[in-house]
């Protein structure tokens, strides 16, 4: 009984569902360029928040932001900062002459202590 309901059918072939009815939601095609002048698209919501850099799918170099003129976006073309490192950090926080008075009393110390291991080992 199951097999002649199903005759006739591809199962998984097509689907029974329409798109009647169905409302699709505004969207908005904005425009990126890659470092080696590839131009590609990228479709998003009307409503989403566009980002200035993309990934390209094909080459996948990320891309800048381009205007409708074609020219590079305002906010996309700044640069970024470089990430601060511990020595810039530590550099805020310290003169260098207070880091080499600092490293000198260390050494003393460390070098004091490695003095008196080797004494106690020889005794």
């Amino acid at each position: 009984m199951a097999d002649r309901s199903l005759r006739g059918m591809r199962l998984g072939g097509q689907s029974l569902q329409s798109e009647e009815g169905v409302v699709f939601s505004e969207r908005q095609t904005r425009n990126y360029r890659a470092a080696d002048g590839n131009t590609f698209s990228v479709i998003f919501a009307a409503d989403a928040e566009i980002p200035e850099r993309w990934t390209s799918p094909k080459t996948s170099q990320e891309g800048v932001l381009l205007n409708d003129n074609g020219s590079v976006a305002a906010g996309a073309a700044k640069e970024v900062k470089p990430a601060r490192t511990h020595w810039d950090m530590l550099l805020e926080r310290r003169s260098r002459d207070e880091l080499e008075e600092l490293l000198q009393e260390r050494l003393t110390y460390l070098r004091s202590r490695r003095g008196k291991t080797n004494d106690q080992k020889a005794s």
